[in-house]
């Protein structure tokens, strides 16, 4: 078992005075790991495989707040509708659309997060600040077409580099663009109100940036192989 409690009371304890919580990723970790890490009182566990979250779910305590923190394909949305807390990386329209009618067969509402490209690697996912504006005016215009998803907020990945002046800047330019946008779309209103940014080597300076969770794998449960 290679669960790391330092790691995870270390974590923990930065978290605290920034009010953040932690969503511990368990991809490719067996079930055992999560259950280790529950016993110690972590309840967000976040996942990148639909196929593997559906594996995972039925066998582990039914109070575990999974977030689906992948790339996800609107035609795999059915597979995780009826049981995820929160979508972290919703890119586009059409997937916006799918999880608000799959969450609808199930009378339920799934929270997504916007995931806007903040990073200099044309590899990464994620809507350009043009798309979000547009996605962002027709929820608000088409209220009745999104009544089972909630925008919690938005999520961002830096770019993969040692120079952690520019990752500062990038988690900053998105929490500025965060600001903004709450202020013309959802004013008031506790949508559009968490940024999830910050990862295992950069979450610390996630947090002095505005994080309000933070995506941590390694350090918790070891490397992947």
């Amino acid at each position: 078992m290679s669960v790391n409690l330092p790691a995870y009371n270390r974590i923990l304890a930065e978290l605290a005075p920034h009010k953040a919580r932690l969503v511990a990723v368990s991809k490719v970790k067996p079930a055992a790991d999560i259950q280790s890490l529950y016993d110690a009182g972590q309840r967000i566990f976040g996942e990148n495989y639909v196929q593997e979250l559906q594996e995972k779910h039925p066998i582990l305590p039914s109070d575990i707040e999974w977030h689906f923190i992948g790339h996800l394909q609107s035609n795999k949305v059915k597979y995780i509708a009826p049981f995820v807390s929160m979508i972290h990386a919703v890119d586009s329209l059409r997937l916006l659309e799918e999880i608000n009618k799959q969450a609808a067969k199930h009378n339920r509402i799934i929270r997504c997060l916007l995931q806007v490209h903040i990073a200099e690697e044309e590899t990464k996912f994620g809507l350009d600040e043009t798309e979000l504006k547009e996605l962002l005016t027709q929820w608000k215009e088409q209220p009745d077409k999104f009544r089972n998803v909630r925008i919690a907020g938005f999520m961002g990945m830096a770019t993969n580099t040692d120079n952690m002046e520019q990752v500062r800047a990038e988690f900053r330019h998105l929490k500025n663009l965060q600001a903004q946008l709450k202020a013309s779309f959802a004013p008031g209103d506790e949508q559009l109100t968490e940024l999830s940014i910050g990862m295992s080597g950069d979450y610390t300076i996630a947090l002095e940036e505005g994080s309000t969770m933070v995506r941590i794998g390694s350090m918790l449960f070891g490397a992947r192989y």
